[in-house]
């Protein structure tokens, strides 16, 4: 297993609290890295993130990602409590589905505004904030989190998979803006995990066949999209500035 050296660096985690990102955070941890754990609403999944980090010091932190001036001020706390932002995984994303042929109008425009807000908007806020005090104590890391639907599309989804996709173009572009910054951007798209969020699916009637979509059989563990996380987070891959690393277990080949 490869290994990873964070020491000294300041890491805040979006949806650090569970799944992905629970593991995103204990990986850094174990790394050296002190490390921002933010969530949104469940308190006691975070507080149970922040007991299992190795190590001292670290932080929990509250935001609606949708909310500008909640951002704000979590950025301004983690600032306050570590002095700075080294790296930045945006990992915390919704989806909720709307299906076009029979989801009312009001549905599907509440699913719109909700999950382009949270997925696109809210990350792209937050990374202005963030870049900003990157700038200032000379770079950074930005990895964001995307998600395999952006290319596959999501039929009964379409506006997580357009949230995904946006994200991924709006890293890209960043990754070229960002780059005179010592600023570098990198994009994880993961399929099927075993998370929370996907749970339910995965033990659904689908289940079987969502496994079967990859030639291994299954669908990733959550420390298997932290490990590429953490590697496009660390020093030495500069040049992987815009990537887009799938990590779907060949369920899905781009060309």
């Amino acid at each position: 297993m490869m290994e990873f050296d964070f020491t000294d660096k300041v890491a805040l985690v979006t949806g650090g609290s569970r799944g992905i990102g629970r593991s995103i955070a204990e990986m850094l941890a174990e790394s050296g890295a002190k490390v921002a754990v933010h969530y949104n609403s469940n308190l006691a999944a975070g507080e149970e993130t922040l007991a299992a980090l190795e190590g001292e010091g670290h932080l929990l932190v509250q935001a609606e990602m949708g909310t500008v001036a909640e951002l704000a001020r979590m950025v301004a706390e983690v600032v306050g409590w570590f002095g700075r932002i080294d790296i930045l995984i945006n990992n915390a994303g919704i989806y909720e589905d709307h299906p076009i042929a029979s989801s009312s109008f009001e549905h599907w425009q509440r699913a719109w505004q909700n999950v382009i807000g949270v997925n696109l908007l809210g990350v792209a806020n937050l990374t202005y904030l963030t870049a900003q005090e990157m700038i200032k104590t000379g770079g950074g890391r930005v990895v964001n989190v995307s998600s395999r639907g952006a290319f596959r599309g999501e039929p009964t989804a379409p506006a997580y998979g357009a949230s995904k996709a946006g994200l991924n173009a709006m890293g890209q572009s960043l990754a070229q803006a960002l780059a005179p910054h010592n600023i570098f951007v990198h994009t994880v798209a993961p399929g099927f995990v075993e998370t929370d969020m996907a749970d339910y699916v995965l033990k659904s009637p689908r289940g079987e066949e969502i496994r079967n979509q990859s030639p291994l059989k299954r669908v990733a563990k959550p420390e298997e999209v932290a490990r590429t996380v953490l590697f496009c987070a660390s020093e030495g891959t500069e040049f992987l500035t815009g990537c887009i690393v799938d990590v779907n277990g060949a369920s899905y080949l781009r060309t």
